[in-house]
């Protein structure tokens, strides 16, 4: 694995470009809005017939033909490369204690859990944090703005959109130069993500798309302010 030259240049203009967007006026509109829904609902069509008919049956075989003890291992190696974004994130919010607990899980998830594979941190009472660059913008003040459903990535907002960008460049993954090696890794990170929330589905009534709208807004609402959730799916 090597770390491409250009990368902190291109993650410098990432972020600046990120800033930029989600500071513009319209990301001042109520959080809990949906000005857009006659765009967002389309967008969330396609991408639940492609759940529906690609991702999920994917996810599902991935199941069953998985033993449990490689899918925990398979979802452990993910976690712990995301340990990179929490930290970054977590330095960004001056979460110090944080960015402490993101350093050592992933020293020792990285050493004694073999790359990972075995989550060692979690027993010691290393507790993973779950740190984004939408809940960095948000810790220093800016507003979520409308809620948008993106092609493929599903619930976002205006400020959590573009947000996106600067996480995607501190993913390990991004800098492998082997592209049929950074491709398979991307392919199972996304089986894996998909299928953790197989068993969630049945907690779903009602009309999906706000069900889920709510369930987004209502938890990106909890990260950052420590409110409860009424519908976490």
């Amino acid at each position: 694995m090597r770390v491409h030259r250009s990368s902190l240049s291109h993650y410098a203009q990432l972020l600046a470009c990120t800033c930029f967007i989600t500071l513009s006026p319209l990301a001042c509109a109520n959080s809990d809005e949906d000005p857009w829904e006659g765009v967002n609902r389309p967008i969330f069509s396609f991408n639940d017939n492609l759940d529906t008919y690609a991702l999920k049956p994917l996810a599902q075989g991935y199941q069953f033909v998985t033993p449990n003890i490689i899918q925990h291992g398979v979802h452990n190696f993910f976690n712990n490369l995301g340990e990179v974004k929490n930290l970054a994130n977590d330095l960004l919010q001056v979460k110090l204690h944080g960015a402490g607990v993101d350093t050592s899980r992933f020293l020792f998830n990285s050493t004694l859990g073999l790359l990972g594979l075995v989550d060692v941190a979690t027993p010691m009472g290393l507790q993973r944090n779950d740190e984004d660059f939408g809940q960095t913008l948000g810790h220093w003040g800016v507003a979520s703005g409308p809620y948008l459903v993106l092609p493929l990535l599903g619930p976002s907002t205006l400020r959590d959109a573009p947000a996106t960008l600067p996480d995607i460049y501190l993913s390990p993954v991004r800098y492998i130069d082997d592209v049929p090696v950074r491709n398979s890794l991307y392919g199972i990170g996304m089986i894996d993500a998909r299928a953790q929330y197989l068993s969630s589905e049945k907690f779903v009534s009602g009309d999906k798309y706000s069900f889920i709208r709510s369930a987004y807004l209502q938890t990106r609402k909890f990260k950052l302010e420590g409110e409860g959730v009424k519908d976490d799916f």
